[in-house]
């Protein structure tokens, strides 16, 4: 027993060394990016590379809430406001959605969850074109209205995916119970079927509001005024036609990073249970 505990021990002991060492490389980007933004663009391009900056430079966070064309308070508000309305349309949408799916048989079902399969594979590039026409017809091009629409796309269909399975797993004995209880079909889904289902919902939100909190295409093509852009489109400011700032850049992409980190960290909880529930149910 005493030599096996000590080779659990020793096992247990590599494995951890293992893990940190996978940790720090794959934290290494993130850090050198951090590092890069705190340097002088002189020694950014040094030969041997510093791995810390021997003369500290704020300027690169200092311009980002200088008023001018671009803010990145502005530009932060503008995120937030177009991630939220992403997500609400794509959790308002996907809930019912993938409720019916999974509780119902009818025509076309295989190929409406294929469709969703296929519109996650399509490449953004694709989509630009006819949502351009799209948003030119509606009138909505270069207002958020047509960058929420745009991110809403790149949720719903994850959103139904991942719903659909919890839906599935939920045993009809319970909404039938409802049913008895004197619960009408909308009030026993809103009652019972949504707080069984909320660990998919809040997965489903987050990651709604990642997709489009990080994304870059729709809000460069959809969005032309400055100030109503995202702030993932903000890093084109600093990318000039004769060189790249990159002190500044690097700083840009950092502050951009911290509400992702914030949101992961906070609502870890909730996106493992759901994501792991979620793939195992159904």
């Amino acid at each position: 027993m005493g030599e096996g505990k000590r080779l659990n021990r020793k096992k247990n002991i590599l494995l951890c060394v293992i893990s940190v060492i996978i940790l720090c490389v794959l934290l290494f980007p993130l850090f050198w990016i951090f590092v890069t933004s705190l340097k002088t663009e002189q020694e950014i391009f040094r030969i041997p590379p510093t791995f810390y900056p021997h003369k500290l430079n704020l300027a690169s966070y200092a311009a980002q809430i200088e008023t001018g064309d671009f803010n990145m308070f502005r530009a932060f508000g503008n995120s937030f406001i177009i991630s939220i309305g992403a997500m609400l349309i794509a959790v308002v949408l996907a809930v019912p959605a993938s409720y019916a799916i999974a509780r119902y048989r009818f025509v076309g079902q295989k190929a409406m969850l294929l469709g969703f399969l296929v519109t996650q594979m399509l490449p953004v590039s694709v989509l630009l074109t006819p949502m351009f026409i799209m948003f030119k017809g509606m009138n909505v091009y270069n207002t958020w209205i047509s960058a929420i629409l745009a991110d809403a796309t790149l949720g719903i269909p994850f959103s139904v995916l991942i719903l659909k399975n919890y839906f599935a797993s939920i045993p009809k004995e319970l909404e039938e119970a409802a049913y008895i209880d004197g619960c009408g079909r909308f009030k026993a889904f809103i009652k019972v079927l949504l707080p069984v289902a909320k660990p998919g919902i809040i997965v489903c939100a987050i990651f709604s509001f990642l997709y489009s909190w990080g994304d870059l295409a729709y809000g460069m093509t959809f969005i032309l005024d400055q100030q109503k852009r995202p702030i993932t489109a903000g890093i084109f400011n600093f990318m000039g036609q004769y060189g790249t700032t990159w002190s500044y850049l690097t700083a840009f992409a950092i502050v951009t990073i911290i509400p992702v980190a914030f949101i992961f960290i906070f609502m870890q909880k909730y996106i493992i249970a759901g994501m792991t529930s979620g793939a195992v149910k159904g």
